[in-house]
């Protein structure tokens, strides 16, 4: 159960809207008595609504991990499953688009596990008057990301909203996919004196998404890095099959995800900022735009949590890969302050890194 505070309110129908039965349970809920946008977010809101809401009426031995994806064995075989929703605004953007998104977004978590990806399932919510050209141009890169992740999309759903009661198109993932016997990756493994690895330039999605959102123009064009990482995961393990942890850092950005392993971990985290990846292009849209970079969206960016006497043939494995090219170390896993991340400024001084609090940019993936 999360440490979160916590308000325990009794409402009665009326002002629910809804029927409530005798001796059902009261609502958990906290200052917000309506969803909001930063539910969303990934970050503090996300954490909260699942662990007083979600995870008390659900709680077992695969769900508690809180990993990318399920894993579980079946018959004498590793597996992780996955389900993903792209609510991403607007749909296409520079780079990609919300169906090569919603293949890579599954495709990654599964990754993220540790597991080979296999097969994906694809459900749509349409809003009525969404013009077919644009379904068929989300259809066919689709195809093209599941042709270039080695997927098969083998199952699915199709759902049409009254016009005004959607927003376009909503798309959900599910995949499953095969973990070798060996590998064992989840946040709970991050153990003291792990390296912490970045596959490459952070905060590359959300500024591109920010960028068509608000009608910006850079000099240099920002591009989205959606992208499959089961390849470079897979170079990964080639080189040593005992990662401790992976995650794609996608809602919140890299920050609000080491912040959540730190807490799954009961460990500290210590961070370089002067070692953090960031393109100048993005670096420069950031600070237009006042946003920490640190806390943006990626899309085809992953984290390793390494022991320290094979971090450096796992870093020149991933530099090996396209995806990998520009990795970098970026910190440590440390005994002291568990549960919180401390960063080493570029000037310097060191400072408390904490999750998202609030919504940066709403609909990001």
């Amino acid at each position: 159960m999360s440490s979160n505070k916590r308000v325990v309110a009794e409402l009665d129908a009326q002002s629910l809207g809804l029927g409530v039965l005798d001796g059902c349970c009261p609502i958990p809920i906290s200052e917000h008595k309506e969803i909001v946008l930063a539910h969303g977010s990934g970050g503090k809101l996300s954490q909260q609504l699942i662990q007083t809401m979600v995870l008390p009426q659900f709680q077992n031995e695969l769900l508690e991990p809180l990993h990318d994806g399920a894993i579980f064995s079946l018959n004498g075989t590793k597996l992780a499953f996955s389900t993903d929703s792209f609510v991403v605004n607007p749909i296409f953007f520079p780079g990609g688009d919300i169906g090569e998104l919603a293949i890579n977004g599954t495709v990654n978590d599964l990754a993220m596990c540790g597991a080979r990806p296999l097969y994906l399932s694809a459900a749509f919510i349409l809003e009525e008057g969404f013009a077919m050209a644009d379904f068929w141009r989300v259809i066919q890169s689709m195809q093209r990301a599941a042709k270039t992740a080695g997927v098969s999309l083998v199952t699915g759903d199709t759902k049409v909203v009254d016009r005004g009661k959607g927003d376009k198109i909503f798309i959900n993932t599910s995949g499953v996919g095969l973990i070798d016997a060996e590998v064992s990756i989840y946040p709970g493994r991050a153990q003291i004196g792990d390296k912490i690895i970045v596959s490459g330039l952070i905060a590359a999605h959300g500024i591109a998404i920010m960028s068509v959102r608000e009608g910006l123009e850079f000099e240099s064009e920002i591009a989205s890095d959606t992208a499959p990482l089961n390849g470079l995961v897979a170079a990964i393990l080639s080189v040593s099959k005992d990662i401790h942890v992976l995650r794609d850092p996608t809602r919140g950005g890299i920050t609000s995800t080491l912040a959540e392993i730190a807490e799954k971990a009961k460990v500290g985290i210590h961070l370089d900022e002067a070692s953090i990846p960031i393109s100048e292009p993005v670096k420069g849209a950031c600070e237009i735009l006042g946003l920490d970079p640190l806390y943006v969206a990626n899309e085809g960016k992953l984290l390793a949590f390494v022991q320290p006497d094979q971090a450096q043939a796992v870093l020149a494995a991933m530099r090996d890969h396209p995806l990998g090219r520009e990795a970098a170390m970026i910190g440590e896993v440390v005994a002291g302050h568990p549960g919180y991340i401390m960063m080493k400024t570029r000037i310097g001084g060191v400072r408390v890194v904490d999750m998202l609090s609030g919504e940066q940019l709403p609909r990001i993936c």
